[in-house]
Parts: C-alpha cells; structure tokens; sequence
C-alpha cells in the first residue's frame, strides 16, 4: 500500500508540470503577444486566470471562494495571502479578478516555459540584495500608476512545514501605505494538504480561500507599516485556526 502512494505522488507530481507546461506551449503565440507591450498585461492576466483553472481542475482540486468584500474593478489593491503550496499561483489568480502583478522570489525564472514569462510579467525580487528590494518599490509604482494592483506573499517565502505560519515582511505594507490602497488579506487553508513544497505528498480535494474585509491605509504613515502588519497577519492565523479546528 505505501509503495502505492509513493508510485501515485511521483506521477501526480508529474502530471502537474505537464498541466503547468502543455497550456504555456500550446498557448505561446498569444501569450508571446500580450506582453510585448506593459499596456497589454490586462489580456495577458486574462490568459493567466484561464491557465490557473485549467491546472486545479485538472489537479482535482475543487475550490471555494468565501468573499467579505468584493474588490472594485478602478482601484488597486494590495492582494496578500498565506503561502505553503505550488498552487498558491494559480489559487490567487483564480481567486481575484482585478488584474495584478505578483512581486516573488527570482529563483522561479529558472523554470522552463512558467519562468519565460514570469521574470517579464512578475516583479523580481533577489530578498539579499538591499538594491533588489529597492527596485521592487519603483517598478511597484510604475505599475500601480498604471491601475494595476500587487500580489505579494508577505512571510517572504514558504516556511518550514512545521510552522503554521510565519512573520510577515514589511515590504508590502509599507507600499501599500505609500500608495495609500488597501490591504486585501486572503486565507488559504488547505494548500499546504493538497500540494505542499514537500515531494511524497498531495493529493485532490477542497481548497477554501477567504477574501477578508480589506484594511484601509487612509491616512497612515510609515509608522502605522508594523501594526497593520500585525493586524492582517493575525486574520490570516485566526481564519487558519477557525479552519483547522
């Protein structure tokens, strides 16, 4: 039976990157197009949502999406989210609608096909350059002027899968305070069960998500940047715990 499972997780594995990878090639032409231009991204992120479905569905993943607040099709926000899965990707692009542009890590570039167009359309961030981080700020802002929103992962990475859930950065509260949007706190609560970073596990079920009340950054400063961290932070872990329980 465990030798089963094991032979089950290798091909599901598997079969994720063919459902990540087939899309991209198939759809290479038009997806080539819609970025040749920043003004296209909206189509392009269009395209994206399509590909997202197509990967959880094709995964076995049935996914719910409880809303609080719906976000306005005009404004930019500030879409964070818990982060323990693969999926998380194509969860959050399933979840929001208004068009956004993820700030991540720039390992992922080195993905063949995914990484062709991530590194053109995502913000690159190398975490242990000062400079890097720096960048991610102006090129933030040249795409929130343009009406984009942001998608940021704030504990700056996947942790460890013994803890729940880790600190939050400050980087995406602070650029929410400078534009003064809102903050969108989104809970995933089953990604790390259904598709974890850890090889010999996953399997198909449900995905919950909870879009939360946005948290205004009317009149803060930078001075507020710590306990508006503290305050989505502590939405997301209660939203996790009240899942969990």
């Amino acid at each position: 039976m465990i030798v089963f499972k094991y032979i089950f997780w290798v091909l599901y594995r598997i079969w994720f990157y063919i459902l990540v990878g087939v899309p991209i090639l198939i759809m290479f032409p038009i997806l080539l197009i819609s970025i040749l231009k920043e003004s296209w991204y909206p189509f392009f992120f269009k395209i994206a949502r399509v590909w997202a479905k197509m990967i959880l569905i094709g995964m076995g993943f049935r996914y719910r999406i409880d809303r609080e607040q719906i976000p306005e099709k005009s404004k930019s926000y500030m879409f964070i989210a818990n982060h323990t899965s693969m999926a998380d990707i194509m969860l959050m692009l399933v979840a929001v609608k208004n068009p956004f542009v993820f700030v991540g890590k720039k390992e992922l570039a080195k993905i063949p096909l995914f990484g062709f167009f991530y590194k053109r359309t995502c913000i690159l961030v190398d975490r242990s350059s000062p400079k890097s981080r720096q960048a991610v700020f102006l090129r933030a802002q040249r795409r929130l002027r343009s009406g984009l929103s942001i998608c940021i992962f704030p504990e700056g990475g996947v942790p460890e899968e013994d803890i729940y859930l880790d600190q939050f950065k400050n980087g995406a509260f602070r650029l929410a305070i400078n534009h003064q949007i809102p903050i969108v706190p989104l809970t995933f609560a089953d990604n790390k069960k259904r598709f974890s970073y850890t090889f010999f596990s996953g399997s198909p079920g449900k995905m919950r998500v909870k879009i939360h009340k946005f948290l205004s950054t009317e009149n803060l400063n930078i001075d507020n940047t710590k306990s508006l961290n503290d305050t989505a932070r502590n939405i997301i872990l209660k939203q996790l715990q009240s899942f969990n329980k």
